[in-house]
C-alpha cells in the first residue's frame, strides 16, 4: 500500500484557499520546531500556537521553552499575525497516561499516546475557539512518525468536528530550514524530545 503524501494533500488545501485566511491553532512542541511551520503556515493563514506539552520533564524545563516560544513569536517577522494561546502545564496527566509504558522506547506505543494527548487537547480547544483548522509542528522532526500523527489528527477532527490539516514539515528541506532559523533566532536547542523517559534514553545513549 501506497503511503499517503501528507504534504501533496497541504498543498490542494492551501490552492483551494484562494484569497480567504483562515485560521489555525498550531500545536507547538517547542520553538525550534514550530520556527518552519510558523514561516510557512503564516503566508496562508492567521496562527496562533498552542503551546500545550505535558510530558516535558522537569517543570523548569518546561518553563525554558516555553519562553522561547514566546520569544520566538514576539521577533519573528510574518506576514499574517501569530499569537500563542497558553494553557496549565497539566504533568500529570502525562504521567497518568505513561502508566504501563514506562519501559517503552522513544518512537513506540507511549510517544503514540502522548500524540494524542497533546492533539486531543489541541483539537478541544480549536473547536471551543472556533479555528478554521488544527495541526502540530510534531512532523517536523524525523524521529517523530509522521503517518501516525496525522492518523490521530484525522480520527480527531471526526470527532471534534474540526478540520484537520495534514503535513509533514520535514519535507521540502523544513527541518533543515528550522535549524537554519534556529541559529538565527539564536534558539534555545534541547537534546531530548521532553519527558523524563526520552531524557533517560539520551543519557544512556549517551554513556554508550
Amino acid at each position: 500500500m501506497q503511503k499517503a503524501n501528507y504534504q501533496k494533500q497541504l498543498d490542494k488545501i492551501i490552492e483551494s484557499l484562494g484569497d480567504r485566511v483562515p485560521t489555525i491553532l498550531l500545536h507547538s512542541c517547542c520553538a525550534p520546531c514550530s520556527s518552519y511551520c510558523i514561516e510557512y503556515l503564516s503566508q496562508y493563514f492567521e496562527i496562533t500556537i498552542l503551546y500545550y506539552n505535558p510530558n516535558i520533564y522537569p517543570e523548569t524545563e518546561y518553563e525554558k521553552r516555553k519562553a522561547e516560544q514566546k520569544r520566538l513569536i514576539s521577533e519573528m517577522k510574518t506576514k499574517y499575525p501569530v499569537k500563542m494561546l497558553d494553557c496549565d502545564f497539566e504533568s500529570e496527566k502525562f504521567y497518568e497516561m505513561a502508566k504501563g509504558l514506562e519501559n517503552y522506547r522513544e518512537c513506540g506505543k507511549r510517544c503514540f499516546k502522548c500524540y494524542r494527548l497533546r492533539l486531543e487537547k489541541t483539537a478541544n480547544e480549536a473547536k471551543e475557539y472556533n479555528y478554521d483548522y488544527f495541526t502540530t509542528t510534531l512532523t517536523i522532526s524525523p524521529l517523530k512518525n509522521a503517518e501516525k500523527i496525522n492518523e490521530i489528527g484525522n480520527e480527531l477532527a471526526n470527532e471534534y468536528g474540526v478540520n484537520w490539516l495534514p503535513s509533514d514539515f520535514k519535507k521540502r528541506e523544513g527541518y533543515k530550514r528550522s535549524i537554519e532559523l534556529s541559529k538565527a533566532f539564536n534558539l534555545y536547542r534541547q537534546n531530548y524530545c521532553g519527558c523524563v523517559f526520552s531524557q533517560n534514553e539520551q543519557k544512556t545513549t549517551d554513556i554508550v
